[in-house]
């Protein structure tokens, strides 16, 4: 049976994307890489304003970046309820369980 879960050790994985194994603090480069060429693109020069493209390359950036940030920390979050459900459940020291 198949897992829902990717290890990041695996090799890579032709039919994934190129953002697939970064991590946290990756995707928050990549969200501050998009702000700064965001700002770049509207507000810098005027060769900027040559590239129409650049703007929606910069939010493609940003919204990658937050998705891969949101996720990982909602499985961080997971994880420390489930170890925290782990240890309610264990014995109390009655000999009964929750």
């Amino acid at each position: 049976m198949a897992t829902d879960k990717h290890n990041q050790a695996d090799g890579p994985h032709p039919q994934a994307p190129w953002w697939w194994g970064i991590g946290p603090v990756s995707a928050l480069a990549l969200v501050l890489v998009g702000v700064a060429l965001a700002l770049w693109a509207f507000f810098g020069p005027s060769e900027a304003a040559d590239h129409p493209m650049m703007g929606y390359q910069a939010s493609k950036a940003i919204a990658i970046g937050l998705v891969v940030l949101g996720s990982a920390l909602l499985e961080r979050l997971r994880s420390r309820t489930s170890a925290t459900d782990q240890t309610n459940d264990q014995d109390n020291g009655q000999g009964r369980r929750r």
